[in-house]
């Protein structure tokens, strides 16, 4: 089983550690000297020997007692695909052929909250939807990366909601950041787990659930814009660096597509599961 790296609160301080039998062996009480934050890990490549460190420590306190983090990285930037499988794209006017090239919007770590912690719907809009994704995160630079090269500039796999303000996205004629973008309205995590081969993302499921009824579900080989076109595509107009997140595309079934459209509201619950990651879970609740 994949090691899953985790950034955590405990005693108002945020930490990070390795989860291991229903607990965290917390790693940063031991290596924070050399690597301080996960994105530090990232940077140097230390998965594989904090891994092996960690393997042989017990944890240090249970799951019950923390509370999940956003993973404690500095990503330069936040990068989002969108309609990325043929479903969704079936669902534009023009979606009878694919289109040539990822359609791509920024996204800020502010707009994400972390795994078990509300999805925030602010006053200004009731469209809160959901968007389950598979969010890769770069451990190696790299301009111009080829497609053959890309899967090596991967350090980690986690998940992420990528929740959106439908109303919002409509505000301007070709602009939808700022309904991406209000905070704490969509989830990354709940942990890292190290990538080491392709296997782990060529054609894994990935589900999508509102209060227990899948709603989403869809598998990585159907993409459109496969992991490698991704990051080859993306590094053509900007150096990826370390610390990176690149969200790669959520499945048809989101709210938006009932008729009438099925909104977030206080109290759901949205889970985003995906072989091999783990599962991502949120309620959903009002900006105070």
């Amino acid at each position: 089983m994949a090691p899953k790296f985790v950034s955590f609160v405990h005693g108002n301080e945020t930490r990070y550690g390795l989860v291991a039998a229903g607990g965290v062996v917390d790693l940063s009480a031991r290596f924070a000297a050399r690597w301080p934050t996960l994105q530090h890990v990232v940077a140097d490549g230390a998965f594989a020997a904090l891994a092996e460190a960690g393997a042989t420590l017990g944890p240090d306190l249970p799951l019950a007692d923390i509370r999940y983090a956003l993973p404690s990285l500095a990503p330069e930037k936040i990068i989002c695909v969108g309609v990325n499988f043929p479903d969704r794209n079936a669902e534009y006017k023009d979606g009878k052929e694919a289109p040539p090239n990822p359609s791509l919007f920024p996204r800020f770590m502010r707009s994400f909250t972390a795994h078990e912690h509300p999805l925030i719907r602010p006053p200004e809009s009731e469209q809160l939807d959901y968007e389950g994704e598979i969010a890769i995160v770069i451990g190696k630079p790299g301009r111009r990366i080829a497609e053959r090269d890309a899967l090596d500039h991967i350090a980690a796999l986690t998940l992420a909601n990528e929740g959106t303000l439908r109303d919002w996205v409509r505000h301007a004629k070709f602009n939808v950041t700022q309904g991406k973008n209000f905070d704490r309205s969509g989830a990354i995590g709940p942990w890292l787990v190290p990538y080491t081969d392709e296997a782990q993302i060529a054609d894994i499921a990935l589900t999508t659930r509102v209060n227990g009824e899948v709603r989403q579900s869809d598998r990585t080989s159907r993409m459109i814009f496969s992991f490698r076109k991704i990051i080859n595509y993306i590094s053509t107009f900007t150096t990826l660096v370390p610390g990176d997140i690149l969200i790669t595309g959520t499945p048809t079934g989101a709210g938006a597509r009932f008729d009438p459209p099925i909104w977030l509201k206080p109290g759901d619950v949205v889970e985003v599961e995906a072989d091999g990651i783990g599962l991502l879970r949120n309620t959903v609740a009002d900006e105070a």
